[in-house]
């Protein structure tokens, strides 16, 4: 063979496993032009990296998958297949974890991660469409009790701006662990989610604020708000030895002084730069997973505060030993005073994600308690849980 058809037949061959599939789509979290990592009808996920002297590289996704290097110098992987809706990911690359130039970056797991978005079929809800769009605008304020300076997010609806009388109810909505206050936005799509609903006129327009949990006075320990790993350790922790049984699960050690802190600073902070309708029967408060412990912590605690709240994948009363007199800092001691309190109590799960909330809500329901309990189908503790909790959540609000 001549060489330079040899030539032509060794780029065509490299031009082949450069391109994916016909029926490979690109992630909608890729950045510009990347054409990997791509999802497949089956829901297999496909990715490629460019490492060249790397020995092993590895997606750290649907378990962990080895990639294999190419007659291109570059690595390959299919993954099995995996769940609808936003995953995190990271590549090990000779032991190093990295998260994929391929893709925007979002925090997750207390890092900033790359991530992959599997088209679910009832995406339609989350979709930006062609309605009225709100505004989320970051907020900046100093907090007394943190003696710092804090970010929110907060999101207005479509007609803020022109309806200037009107006055708004307000949700406080939390992230989860290793989260931030973007989460909801970024990860979430709850802009997306209420304009769309308001757009149908299926939820009261509302402002919704989103803050981060992580809020330690002076000198008290965060640790708990940190990467469960080297990356915040100032001495390196060695990992437990092989079979060591894993922590108990419960409700986090959370101190109280997210609430104080939110007492005394973010809600007058909204209160006095935003139209804000007054009362508790105007104010809501919802987390997923820790965001729900602390909306718990916070609300039950609050009564006076709130007539809505609301955990997802969260709670303060599973695992066996619901006791009405101690449980949830003995919230629902007397469930008739609790149900003319709360207009409200929400709690929702993913199918595939254990059964304690599930469990928590037939507590309750048991000694009185009123409660919505909702399931996302074929999900666990994950992003379409929690973007389709909020959307049957939010249209039962502030009526």
């Amino acid at each position: 063979m001549k060489p330079q058809i040899l030539l032509m037949v060794l780029l065509a061959g490299c031009t082949a496993l450069a391109q994916p599939p016909e029926d490979c789509k690109p992630s909608a979290l890729n950045i510009p032009g990347a054409p990997y990592p791509c999802i497949r009808p089956d829901r297999t996920a496909m990715f490629r990296v460019s490492a060249p002297n790397a020995q092993k590289v590895q997606v750290k996704t649907a378990g962990g998958v080895e990639m294999t290097k190419k007659e291109d110098g570059l690595w390959y992987a299919t993954t099995p297949p995996l769940v609808e809706g936003f995953h995190y990911y990271m590549l090990s690359i000779d032991g190093a974890s990295v998260s994929d130039p391929s893709t925007r970056t979002y925090f997750g797991g207390g890092q900033w991660s790359s991530a992959i978005e599997v088209p679910a079929s009832d995406a339609d809800f989350y979709a930006h469409k062609a309605v009225p769009h709100g505004v989320v605008r970051e907020q900046d304020y100093f907090s007394t009790v943190t003696q710092q300076w804090r970010r929110a997010m907060i999101y207005t609806p479509p007609d803020y701006e022109t309806n200037s009388k009107m006055r708004y109810p307000v949700l406080y909505l939390m992230h989860g662990w290793g989260e931030n206050e973007i989460g909801w936005t970024a990860q979430g799509h709850v802009e997306l989610i209420m304009d769309n609903l308001i757009a149908a006129n299926k939820a009261k327009p509302m402002i919704i604020v989103m803050d981060n949990l992580n809020a330690a006075k002076p000198g008290e320990d965060a640790s708990l708000y940190n990467a469960r790993s080297v990356i915040t350790q100032a001495v390196p922790v060695p990992p437990p030895p092989p079979g060591t049984p894993p922590a108990p699960r419960g409700m986090p050690r959370m101190s109280n002084t997210f609430s104080e802190m939110m007492f005394a600073d973010l809600v007058p902070m909204v209160e006095k730069n935003y139209r804000v309708a007054p009362g508790r029967e105007n104010r809501a408060m919802a987390g997923l997973s820790m965001g729900g412990f602390q909306t718990f912590n916070t609300g039950l605690n609050h009564l006076d505060k709130f007539s809505y709240l609301a955990g997802f994948s969260g709670n303060c009363g599973s695992g066996g030993n619901f006791d009405p007199k101690t449980s949830c800092s003995g919230a629902f001691e007397k469930p008739a005073e609790f149900n003319k309190k709360i207009k409200l109590l929400y709690v929702s799960t993913g199918s595939v994600e254990g059964p304690r909330v599930k469990q928590f809500s037939e507590e309750l329901k048991k000694i009185g308690v009123e409660n919505v309990y909702y399931e996302s189908p074929g999900t666990a503790h994950e992003w379409l849980t929690w973007r389709r909790s909020f959307y049957d959540f939010a249209p039962r609000l502030f009526r």
